[in-house]
């Protein structure tokens, strides 16, 4: 069984019925106390921790004065533009006694299916975990659609979880696992302590929540698992309502884990490895010996360019005899690699007129 204290980082998902009230649509101020003292015990064993949180449109909506059934999407905006700042603030007053810093990241599922914008989401919050922020990440309600009308935070936080490399990915939901049936419709429903391959006769046992706040059913807690397993990411569903739920599962609560087979660094190799490159890179004989040692490659290193490639796409890295040595992630478009290869990092501001991103590509984003 998977433990917290065996993660080096976390997404943890909170959904919006464990947040919200349901009756009065207040926050539910003591359990985000208690989920604060949850964070802060994870933060204190030095491991990283991003939170994504629903609860903006639920907020937001009692403040507005509109009803608890659907709304229409201009409702919902306009509850998420309001709910959202409300959002923000609880977590950075939950978290603040414990000198544990926030910030607030929206993205849409759009986000991570742009290569660029992907990439600078990326870069953003893997800037602020190194500089020890708690990221509080939510769905961009105020101007998506489909993400409304449809989308739902479980997916979202399996997205974060696999752009990020977090080991774990923890949904705290209104149910305390993945069950044979819906356990509030079939009291013979049996629920499964660990699953290590999503099967179709697992896809055929998932029903959709009744919460009345939350969007995301088991169908969706089934695709969120799929995408982070696929990216060597432990997926947890357990129940949040509790005080203390992250501690609760630590001790043995109630939960069911979707097993990874390989760990995000591995997964993301696989990935950049099976993608068709879009342009090659040859490199000298000193850039080789620097690859092989595990360190990025500079533009120094690098003696020919080919190809039409942007940033963010994959391209193919080859040696002084032409030979393959692997792929990886561009940080410059091919214009832009052509005019700073051969030259030092210093000398990269001076040649395109703008300060670069250092390393044409991170070891991080490489497959030999």
């Amino acid at each position: 069984m998977a433990t917290l204290t065996a993660a080096k980082r976390l997404v943890i998902k909170i959904g919006s019925a464990l947040l919200v009230d349901r009756e009065s649509g207040a926050l539910r101020d003591e359990w985000l106390k208690a989920l604060a003292a949850d964070v802060a015990w994870l933060k204190g064993q030095g491991k990283d921790v991003v939170l994504v949180s629903s609860g903006s449109i639920a907020l937001g909506r009692r403040v507005l004065n509109l009803p608890q059934s659907d709304l229409a999407l201009e409702q919902s905006q306009a509850a998420a533009a309001v709910g959202q700042i409300r959002l923000a603030r609880a977590y950075q007053e939950a978290l603040n006694p414990y000198d544990i810093t926030t910030g607030q990241v929206l993205v849409t599922l759009e986000d991570s299916e742009n290569r660029r914008r992907y990439l600078n989401t990326r870069a953003t919050l893997n800037q602020l975990i190194g500089l020890g922020v708690v990221p509080i990440v939510n769905e961009n309600d105020t101007v998506a659609t489909d993400e409304i009308r449809y989308g739902d935070n479980d997916r979202l936080a399996a997205q974060i979880a696999v752009t990020v490399g977090a080991d774990q990915l923890i949904l705290l939901s209104d149910v305390d696992g993945f069950y044979s049936a819906n356990p509030q419709q079939d009291s013979s429903a049996l629920r499964f302590d660990i699953i290590e391959h999503i099967t179709p006769q697992i896809e055929a046992m998932a029903g959709e929540g009744v919460s009345g706040l939350s969007k995301g059913g088991m169908v969706t807690k089934l695709m969120a698992a799929k995408m982070a397993i696929a990216g060597g990411c432990t997926m947890a569903i357990t129940e949040g309502s509790v005080m203390r739920p992250l501690t609760a599962l630590e001790k043995g609560a109630n939960a069911t884990w979707f097993l990874a087979q390989s760990d995000p660094h591995q997964a993301r190799k696989r990935w950049i490895h099976s993608m068709k490159p879009r342009g090659e890179i040859t490199v000298d004989a000193g850039a080789v010996t620097a690859l092989h040692a595990g360190n990025s490659l500079l533009p120094a290193g690098v003696s020919t360019i080919k190809g039409a490639f942007g940033r963010g796409d994959p391209v193919a890295i080859l040696g002084p005899d032409g030979h393959k040595l692997g792929q990886g992630l561009s940080r410059y478009t091919a214009a832009e690699a052509l005019q700073i290869k051969g030259h030092r990092l210093e000398q990269i501001e001076d040649l395109l007129g703008y300060s670069g991103r250092g390393a044409l590509i991170h070891r991080d984003d490489m497959a030999l």
